[in-house]
């Protein structure tokens, strides 16, 4: 049976203090309706800057509170697809993103999708690569608001989090309490602009909860590798912490030295930008699928 959560039961923050809004059983499937990052509040070029609700920006919708999960405990989120709606829309201006502090003023740009393709203009389409930038589960302690990443999930904004990927979030409150929102019919690495292409949809997800093993960041795999997602106030400490989490995890399973496996990651591992524009900054370590299998590696089983 597939459940369903609309998008009218959405949260700004992610907190233990949220009440679910859908309970579902371990393994089953949900599929969760999303307002756009500005909760559809943009529906022309003309809209200005004081025109926008600011308080109401990246609702996420759930929470969902999964049975049987319990605080250490992780929560495997399966993406199994993404439904765009018809239209996108991008905006930047002033103080927002790394180039804020050239731009004069606020602009919007609304994008269509036409034959599966974004029409940024009349010379440029660009192809559809829908990503959720808003995804996880409520915090330790206090809320966090969506707008910002962390060991949490949150908006961590980062390209991977797509159909076919499978992402792990540390549980720290029972039921876990899993909302996302924040999709982006196409996004790269950085969001240097502060917005991707952002964008109404339906996400259908598999929730499952996984016993014996106990994480402190969330993880990501797909069918190219896994990549550990580590947000800080630094760019530099995000990277540096990616790194020694997945060698972390990853070491112990094979007959090699922390230094001979450090190499190995230097050779093959990636160091990669998910997003440079929220409160804090996400990098990930990729491990090569390579890699992974040559060594018999896995992140985490049932």
């Amino acid at each position: 049976m597939v459940q369903k959560l609309e998008k009218d039961s959405f949260v700004y923050a992610m907190s233990k203090e949220n009440k679910p809004a859908l309970k579902v059983r371990a393994g089953e499937q949900v599929v969760m309706d999303t307002y756009d990052c500005f909760e559809n509040q943009i529906q022309s070029e003309e809209e200005t800057f004081s025109s926008i609700d600011w308080e109401r920006i990246n609702p996420a919708t759930g929470p969902v509170y999964v049975e049987g999960a319990q605080a250490g405990d992780i929560l495997q989120v399966r993406i199994d697809g993404i439904e765009l709606g018809e239209r996108g829309v991008m905006a930047t201006g002033p103080k927002l993103g790394v180039m804020g502090h050239r731009i004069d003023e606020f602009k919007i740009k609304m994008i269509e999708i036409k034959e599966n393709e974004l029409v940024f203009d009349d010379r440029i389409k660009l192809p559809l690569q829908p990503m959720i930038g808003v995804i996880g589960v409520a915090p330790e302690n206090e809320a966090v608001s969506c707008g910002t990443p962390g060991a949490h999930g949150g908006n961590m904004d980062t390209k991977l989090i797509t159909t076919g990927a499978t992402l792990y979030f540390p549980i720290f409150q029972e039921g876990g309490l899993f909302s996302l929102g924040d999709v982006h019919a196409a996004m790269g690495d950085g969001e240097v602009c502060v917005s991707g292409v952002e964008i109404p949809a339906k996400v259908m997800v598999t929730l499952d909860v996984i016993k014996g093993y106990s994480i402190d960041y969330p993880y990501i795999e797909n069918t190219a590798g896994a990549a550990s997602l580590v947000s800080r106030e630094s760019l530099d400490e995000a990277a540096d912490l990616a790194v020694e989490k997945m060698i972390d995890l990853l070491q112990p399973q094979t007959d090699l030295t922390l230094a001979e496996f450090t190499m190995l990651m230097s050779a093959a591992g990636e160091v990669q930008i998910s997003q440079i524009v929220d409160p804090l900054k996400t990098a990930r370590f990729f491990v090569p699928r390579k890699i992974l299998d040559g060594y018999g590696l896995k992140l985490f089983r049932k």
